[in-house]
């Protein structure tokens, strides 16, 4: 039976329950829907549709939650199955705007992502060896974080979506794949050429003291 996050305080303890409260309609159990799910949500919208729509995208999903959750077959986590549909909203709305681009174009070859690595995927040439105290004093550095805010929203629509479903919100290669429709081959390529690309912000910053574009 799955539990709900304990930090949340609530009246439904379980998934099955919370379900129930809301297939019921009963307002609490919207609340503490909102509550435990809303930010996940909004995290993996902005990640695709940028923030300009991302709760109108956010919005439409629950909607749809509430539609099809009487049939709701407890394959998944409820989270899961409601970012799944977050995802497809979001993606169905970049169609409709002719903004989507291919997972072709998202994973293709790029020169410089290919020029650090060698034919035996090694090191062509090892990064920039950071000084003892500096990674403490970058990460806690405000330019810098909004340097890799700005550069993790300016990621391609699927390295962006992936490096949040796995690095901020913990999902497993075998969710994210779930959840946005790709094989987990791809994933680990979306989730590669998106941390190597923020790899080379973190360089550049350490080097200059200034953000670079991806």
């Amino acid at each position: 039976m799955a539990m709900l996050n304990p930090n949340v305080e609530s009246e439904y303890k379980t998934e099955r329950a919370l379900i129930a409260g809301m297939i019921k309609q009963e307002e609490k159990a919207y609340r503490q829907a909102v509550t435990q799910y809303q930010s996940s949500m909004l995290y993996l919208a902005r990640s695709i549709v940028g923030e300009k729509i991302a709760d109108e995208v956010v919005q439409e999903a629950w909607f749809s939650v509430l539609k099809s959750l009487p049939k709701f077959q407890y394959r998944s986590k409820l989270k899961t199955w409601m970012l799944t549909i977050v995802a497809n909203e979001a993606k169905s709305r970049l169609r409709k705007e002719k903004r989507s681009s291919s997972l072709e174009s998202l994973t293709e070859n790029d020169p410089g992502f290919l020029s650090r690595f060698t034919a035996t995927e090694h090191w062509s040439s090892f990064p920039v060896e950071w000084e003892a105290a500096s990674p403490d004093a970058l990460l806690s550095s405000d330019q810098f974080a909004h340097c890799l805010n700005i550069s993790i929203e300016a990621l391609p629509t699927l390295q962006g979506a992936t490096l949040n479903l796995k690095e901020r919100q913990g999902y497993s290669l075998k969710d994210i794949c779930n959840i946005l429709d790709v094989s987990e081959s791809n994933v680990r390529v979306l989730l590669h050429r998106a941390r190597n690309k923020l790899f080379q912000v973190i360089e550049h910053f350490q080097i200059t003291g200034e953000c670079c574009s991806i």
